[in-house]
């Protein structure tokens, strides 16, 4: 069996193996460019010689890279280095749910219903992009030391299923079933329901400490999952509260229709649930819950899609760049040392004064949804000045974007310069998507200040019809500003004009 340790694969050096799975081993490695650990995936020999399947594993992983969330692993990059075929993600240090049940034994059901919370949150998330998981398990659920939740294995998740052979090659359906929803295992098409399922037999055997089918074999387990009713927790642990239990008795129904239909369905009764519990004592009330969970349950859904429009594709980053990259980072340096810096005329219903005082969040991820509902220089600005000392270059990149779409439609061009120039140097090669938002939101600027061979050569940087539709999909203001600054620059002559 091959060993990756000290060898450097693309831009990581690996470190040490962390685990083996049924597709990839996992080692913890060190992205050379920016001198952080992450965790990297590397497809086994045997299955990196289909074609097919490795075709499959990048088209996946591309996707689950979209999948933009605080309880998500989050993947950087899908790549080839030789003969690996690898996946760069997040590292989570801690412990997997299975680990954890293993040395502690049944889990309280006030933690339990934190991690029911955190993995509805994401897999809402995984719906509205269309994912299915497919493989919930202890597992697949990362608990940070902090006692955040992250769901892992999106990227390989969608691509267990190809085709019989590959089934029996790596031993996914028929040799991990313990949590396999009945019409995964029939092999019927799956949706969110069947995620929910195995959330359900998850959550079963955190509670109780074993899962609740077993058997010899596979096909012994398989079987109880397609014609047993599992024994409800509320009978068989004398302190298990009743509704947990019923909640959990819902998930695992047999039939999809009789579950939760949606996470978002899961997540209102989890918020009534956790105002009881909070009442009997057993579980924090809904009063502690983030602003992203509580998200979901406003407006149906709108509040999640506008919250995560603002969250879409931010991802690792590197330092390698275009001639037109390290020509855009001379000038963001020179600009930022000149602190070009203005503010923004904010609503009058918002305003106290000409400088608004901007309330300080609990966390990051909340000061960023508040920015995205009052949308005002001062709320976006207030993003960096609360959180300064810890803020990833995902949450900046999420500031910034911000401002960007903000000082662009009030036509404040020389600050939108100013921003883009700055997110396209942070995006770097690594974030292709951050970087094409950047270059369109320049080509608009340019324009604006009749700049025209600069906006030439940041709309250039448009090189597939891809790049366009994707931004007429996730950003449609900006995709008809673009468009009319393209108009505008097919009118104009080149000029000499200089930043």
């Amino acid at each position: 069996m091959q060993d990756y340790t000290g060898q450097q694969i693309g831009d990581y050096l690996v470190l040490r193996r962390l685990g083996r799975g049924a597709m990839a081993d996992v080692y913890l490695a060190e992205q050379q460019s920016l001198g952080r650990q992450i965790a990297l995936k590397i497809l086994k020999s045997d299955l990196a010689s289909d074609a097919t399947y490795v075709s499959r594993f990048q088209h996946e992983a591309r996707s689950a890279a979209k999948l933009v969330h605080a309880n998500i692993v989050q993947v950087y990059e899908v790549g080839r280095s030789g003969d690996a075929h690898f996946i760069a993600q997040e590292y989570v240090s801690g412990k997997n749910l299975g680990e954890l049940v293993q040395q502690q034994g049944r889990l309280q059901p006030g933690v339990v219903l934190d991690i029911l919370r955190q993995s509805a949150a994401a897999l809402h998330r995984a719906q509205e992009v269309g994912v299915v998981h497919r493989d919930i398990k202890p597992e697949n659920l990362m608990l940070t030391q902090s006692g955040e939740l992250k769901v892992a294995d999106f990227g390989l998740a969608r691509v267990s299923t190809p085709t019989e052979q590959q089934l029996t090659q790596v031993g996914v359906t028929m040799g991990t079933p313990l949590y396999m929803s009945p019409e995964q295992i029939e092999g019927r098409p799956v949706d969110a329901r069947s995620d929910l399922y195995s959330l359900g037999v998850t959550a079963y055997h955190l509670l109780s400490g074993e899962a609740p089918f077993r058997g010899e074999t596979p096909l012994a387990v398989a079987v109880q999952h397609l014609n047993n009713r599992a024994t409800p927790l509320a009978d068989t642990e004398p302190d298990m509260p009743v509704r947990l239990s019923q909640v959990v008795e819902k998930l695992m129904a047999k039939e999809p229709g009789h579950r939760y239909q949606t996470p978002a369905d899961l997540l209102a009764d989890l918020r009534e649930l956790a105002r009881q519990a909070a009442d009997e004592g057993w579980a924090d009330g809904p009063e502690h819950w983030t602003a992203v969970d509580l998200s979901v349950l406003r407006d149906g859904h709108a509040a999640t899609q506008e919250l995560d429009q603002l969250m879409k594709q931010a991802s690792a980053l590197s330092l390698g760049r275009s001639p037109w990259g390290r020509r855009v980072a001379v000038v963001a340096a020179l600009l930022m040392a000149g602190g070009l810096v203005g503010m923004a005329t904010q609503p009058a219903p918002l305003l106290s004064s000409e400088r608004t005082l901007i309330e300080e969040r609990d966390d990051v991820l909340s000061q960023l949804y508040f920015a995205k509902q009052v949308d005002t220089e001062a709320a976006w600005k207030a993003v960096k000045t609360y959180f300064s000392e810890d803020l990833d270059v995902r949450h900046e990149m999420m500031a910034d974007q911000g401002l960007a779409r903000l000082y662009l439609g009030q036509g404040r061009y020389e600050e939108a310069r100013d921003v883009c120039l700055r997110l396209y140097d942070m995006a770097g090669d690594s974030d292709p998507y951050v970087r094409r938002f950047a270059a369109a939101g320049l080509t608009v600027a340019f324009v604006g200040m009749e700049y025209w061979d600069q906006a030439r050569e940041a709309a250039g940087q448009f090189l597939a019809a891809d790049d366009l539709i994707e931004l007429e999909q996730l950003e449609p203001q900006l995709y008809r500003m673009f468009n009319e600054a393209l108009e505008r620059l097919d009118s104009q002559g080149s000029t000499h004009a200089q930043l």
